[in-house]
């Protein structure tokens, strides 16, 4: 079901514009607030009170953590229903280029290149003509805009 060449594909989805991604994304931002402030708080204390700063081994480790929360919050979420909360209100998925769920080591390839490449990740989606990011094209998924449920005759 690759939305730019399948006819019936396209009236059910198309490939999400920039807008869209970055308005998701900033949704997103708010369940990562508590996430990183609960992380915090752990090594916080693990470290007895103590900023990371003074323990660099320390700040390794939380950062990793978060990002693996952060990765988990993602990909569960891409998983279980192709989108996150940020992108249910704009009707946005994550999809494997064939239309099906994808697979989680594709989702988590999809997050580490989006994070080893970040903003021009986004940016490749104005020059690529299906607007694939780079971390679309390496884990070969597709981004796309479900069409709004058609209203019931009246």
């Amino acid at each position: 079901m690759d939305t730019p060449s399948n006819p019936a594909a396209r009236a059910v989805a198309e490939p999400a514009a920039l807008g869209w991604r970055l308005l998701a994304l900033t949704y997103d931002c708010l369940p990562m607030i508590p996430l990183v402030m609960i992380t915090s708080a752990v090594f916080l204390w693990m470290n007895g009170g103590r900023t990371v700063e003074q323990s660099p081994g320390l700040g390794v480790l939380e950062l990793a953590v978060m990002w693996l929360l952060a990765g988990a919050y993602f990909t569960v979420s891409w998983r279980r229903g192709g989108q996150t909360v940020g992108m249910r209100p704009w009707r946005l998925m994550v999809l494997a280029t064939d239309g099906k769920p994808a697979a989680w080591g594709a989702l988590w390839l999809r997050y580490l290149v989006a994070w080893l490449t970040p903003g021009i990740c986004l940016l490749w989606t104005l020059v690529d003509a299906e607007r694939r990011g780079l971390h679309d094209l390496a884990a070969k998924t597709m981004f796309v805009r479900l069409q709004p449920p058609a209203k019931p005759a009246s």
